[in-house]
Order: structure tokens, then C-alpha cells, then sequence
């Protein structure tokens, strides 16, 4: 019984305001996807560093791959949060893309770096 209390007094409580949860979340969604484009800039810097190499060379479509997907992803969560007051919840489907993309372009970075 204390759990379903302590949830009406969250909803009650002044001090915090919901409408600016899916603001902030959308915000998050823009920086996360700027650091996985910084990522990927520098792992197409590194690959063509010192001259082209086939290896480098496929890292660096992955890398450019992996990015337009998480991309993809990120875009369409920026749009569903912006389209209404209370989004939709992620789907654990794309949720699983976007953790998988992030995953794999750290793993090619450092796969260019060693």
C-alpha cells in the first residue's frame, strides 16, 4: 500500500513537472547522437590517417553505417517525443538497435585506434 501512496503524492508534488520530462529526454537523444557523430568523424580520420588500408577502409564504412542507423533511430525517438505531450514508449526493439549501434561503433573505433 505505501507504493501506491508514495505515486499519488510524486503525481501531486509541485516542485516537479512532467510536461519537461520528454524535452529533456529529446535533448539527451541530440547530445547522444552528436557524440556518435564525433565518434564517428574520428574514426573516418583515423582510417584514412597515413594513407587508406583496406581493413581501415571496411572500419570505416562500418563505423559511417553503424552511425547512420543510430542516427535513424535517434531521429525517429526525437520525432515521437516532439509529436505529442506523453510519447509512446520506446519500443525495446529499437532501444535494442540503438544499444547495439553504440556498442559496435565504440568496437570498430577502437578496432582503428589499436
Amino acid at each position: 500500500m505505501g507504493g501506491v501512496n508514495a505515486s499519488a503524492a510524486r503525481r501531486q508534488d509541485p516542485d516537479r513537472d512532467p510536461g519537461l520530462q520528454p524535452e529533456r529526454t529529446r535533448l539527451a537523444w541530440r547530445r547522444t547522437t552528436l557524440s556518435a557523430t564525433a565518434a564517428a568523424v574520428l574514426a573516418v580520420k583515423t582510417a584514412l590517417h597515413g594513407g587508406a588500408s583496406a581493413p581501415g577502409l571496411v572500419a570505416c564504412a562500418l563505423c559511417c553505417v553503424l552511425w547512420l542507423g543510430f542516427l535513424s533511430i535517434a531521429h525517429r525517438r526525437i520525432r515521437a517525443l516532439s509529436a505529442t505531450a506523453t510519447p509512446a514508449a520506446f519500443e525495446p526493439r529499437r532501444a535494442t538497435a540503438a544499444v547495439l549501434c553504440t556498442m559496435a561503433l565504440a568496437v570498430c573505433g577502437a578496432a582503428l585506434v589499436l
